[in-house]
């Protein structure tokens, strides 16, 4: 016979005992071609070590893509995970910096208004000093105009006295 796969060679078999004819006086018993029979069970036997290894062969790449696909998937799996945290502690730092941040923007704030403050209270200050010693310093000038006056007032009486009493004399000493 041809080279038949298990297949075949069952199919055969099969059709030979279902085509076969009743033994006598019995419905459940046949006669078949007994050399025919053995001819194809012995055909079967030498197909099914080579069907076996290739049926073993296919379950162990089965398996081996299994496994591989388990494999990838665990590794894709810890990947994930490993990303995730990375992902997680990326967005705490980055809350965490948002927070300092904030934190030192109010604090910059705080301490720029009370500079801003401070600087005032002294700049008004320094500007009341100022004005007070100008105002002091406008009085004196306003008090030495004002002895100023009075001394020349008085010097300028003194002189006229002195020339009047000069020209006295002079009148009376011409005379």
């Amino acid at each position: 016979m041809a080279n038949r796969d298990v297949e075949q060679l069952l199919n055969v078999l099969y059709d030979m005992v279902n085509d076969a004819k009743n033994a006598p006086f019995s419905s459940e018993k046949c006669m078949i071609d007994r050399d025919a029979a053995l001819d194809l069970l012995d055909e079967l036997r030498a197909q099914m070590p080579t069907e076996i290894k290739r049926a073993q062969d296919l379950i162990q790449a089965k398996e081996d893509y299994v496994n591989s696909a388990k494999r990838e998937v665990d590794i894709m799996m810890q990947k994930a995970k490993r990303d995730a945290k990375e992902m997680v502690s990326d967005s705490e730092v980055l809350n965490a910096a948002r927070e300092r941040a904030h934190d030192v923007i109010e604090r910059s704030e705080a301490r720029s208004n009370e500079m801003y403050r401070v600087v005032n209270e002294y700049t008004e200050d320094a500007l009341r000093r100022t004005e007070e010693a100008i105002q002091a310093a406008l009085d004196e000038v306003k008090q030495s105009r004002v002895r100023f006056r009075a001394a020349s007032t008085a010097r300028r009486q003194k002189d006229r006295e002195e020339l009047a009493n000069g020209l006295k004399r002079t009148d009376k000493e011409s005379d």
